[in-house]
């Protein structure tokens, strides 16, 4: 996929006043562009950090905002008072700025010079109670933002803003999201149901239909000299089983994998589509359901929701936009079944096809096996098993007046013994806390079947989008215990029902 963050970049505010006097100011300024060329010289935030000046006045910050929305390259706003920046002066800007915010409550100094403290340091140096008032002003208004405390050589707060970064570049994304909804969503399923409209006016994500044989029409239109050069590439960066290798009884089933590959790919590329759904029950004259095309369209970047769940497409897309650059990978998941030998506790998740390469590192054998849905000819698809190592599963529900992203996390392992018979790639994880306790929350929660496994991100990247977002994440960790999971849920239920006014 092409680079997320390329020609992106953070604004770096820096909050004054006119009080403290020119040399005060210039030694503000100075100071704010040491911090911002340390933030920007982390080799883990994925963009640049760019100064835009010491904030004075309400017009200014106003101005700024204004400046910051129009923008399509700045992702969000960092801002620090480095002296005492009464709040009301940020009044008119934050009421304007639509875009994530972060504040960054740091100082200029690492230790302090104790010894020749003086009233000219304390002027200069009043981040400890400067950002306290900004922070009320925010609070009072209702701004949503996350909260970094420390200096910025640090390391951890290196991380978190990069994680923020990551998780603005995401909301960016879902600004600017198309999916393609190849036929409608599978029927009598209720959670891959939703509401579209109320995800554009809420993320911002445009979702809208396609027949399947407006796909059909460019499978068939694609040149044999583009399915000779694909299936080539296919032989090289995979295990390809006898049968679909050249010569093989079934490589032109191969080839016509290959053809829908194309197909697809031409489409997403010519509507600017970057999610995309297919469902079984509707494939119109399609020979086979996109198995091994919807791989590796997942590994180029692309979102992706089986049985037509759009939700799952733009999770995937988000995920993949927020992890890029990070080991690990993102892919469409599904809990199928269980191990429940005590203290054995696993989940095996797979699907019918469409499980990411990403998840993995080995190389993915290349294989045609029967489906029994769908009544169409064997797909072709690639098989193996997601590395192991920390993940986080993702769901985005809609509840009718709001949408809620419910998160696992987990620890992904090998499986018990080997999967000689299972013809689809798979994951098995174990969930945190544990096995009984993951599922109940899941479930008391009305989290969904389809999710976004992330191998590359941690839960903080979609605690920070939700935040960006305004909408609930319910988490199941290490920490969760039922009884909480469950009173906290209530608590939600009645928050976000009075946040949308009466």
């Amino acid at each position: 996929m092409d680079n997320p963050f390329e020609g992106k970049e953070i604004w770096f505010l820096t909050g004054s006043q006119d009080l403290y006097g020119e040399d005060t100011l210039a030694q503000v300024a100075e100071q704010s562009a040491q911090i911002v060329a340390t933030l920007d010289e982390a080799a883990q935030i994925p963009v640049r950090i760019v100064l835009k000046g010491t904030m004075k006045d309400r017009d200014a910050i106003r101005e700024t905002a204004r400046a910051a929305n129009a923008d399509p390259s700045c992702l969000g706003v960092i801002v620090w008072m480095h002296t005492f920046s009464p709040a009301k002066m940020w009044i008119l800007g934050l009421d304007a700025l639509d875009k994530p915010i972060l504040h960054l409550h740091t100082q200029a100094n690492l230790a302090l010079p104790w010894s020749t403290i003086d009233m000219d340091f304390m002027n200069l140096n009043q981040a400890a109670h400067g950002d306290r008032e900004f922070a009320y002003l925010a609070t009072r208004m209702g701004v949503a933002r996350k909260t970094v405390v420390g200096h910025a050589s640090h390391e951890p707060v290196r991380d978190k803003i990069a994680t923020w970064a990551r998780a603005a570049a995401g909301w960016d994304a879902l600004q600017h999201m198309r999916v393609a909804r190849f036929g409608d969503n599978m029927r009598d399923v209720a959670v891959t149901e939703g509401d579209k409209t109320e995800a554009e006016i809420a993320l911002g994500v445009s979702i809208n239909t396609w027949g399947v044989n407006d796909l059909v029409e460019r499978v068939e239109a694609v040149e044999e000299s583009a399915i000779d050069a694909l299936v080539a590439e296919y032989d090289e960066l995979y295990d390809v089983v006898p049968e679909l290798r050249a010569g093989g009884e079934r490589r032109e089933s191969l080839r016509y994998g290959a053809r829908q590959e194309l197909a697809l790919r031409a489409f997403l590329e010519g509507g600017g589509f970057t999610a995309f759904t297919t469902n079984f029950q509707d494939l119109g004259g399609l020979r086979q359901l996109p198995g091994l095309a919807v791989q590796r369209l997942m590994a180029d970047g692309y979102g992706f929701g089986a049985e037509g769940d759009w939700k799952t497409a733009i999770l995937v897309r988000v995920a993949k936009v927020m992890g890029y650059g990070l080991p690990g990978g993102a892919s469409l998941m599904e809990d199928y079944t269980y191990e429940l030998t005590p203290g054995r506790e696993k989940i095996l998740g797979a699907h019918m096809l469409e499980i990411c390469p990403t998840l993995t590192e080995e190389r993915a054998s290349l294989e045609i096996h029967p489906l029994g849905i769908g009544d169409r000819e064997d797909p072709v698809r690639l098989k193996f098993t997601a590395d192991p190592g920390p993940a986080v599963l993702v769901s985005l529900a809609d509840l009718r007046e709001r949408f809620r992203l419910t998160a696992n996390v987990v620890d992904v392992v090998e499986p018990d013994e080997e999967l000689p018979h299972l013809p689809v790639a798979c994951a098995v994880w174990e969930p945190r806390p544990d096995f009984a306790t993951s599922a109940e929350c899941w479930l008391t929660a009305g989290g969904a079947h389809h999710t976004v496994m992330s191998t590359a991100l941690g839960i903080e990247a979609f605690d920070d989008l939700a935040t960006i977002a305004g909408i609930e994440l319910a988490v199941i960790d290490e920490d969760t215990s039922a009884r909480a999971f469950r009173d906290e849920l209530r608590l939600n239920l009645a928050y976000y029902r009075l946040a949308q006014g009466l």
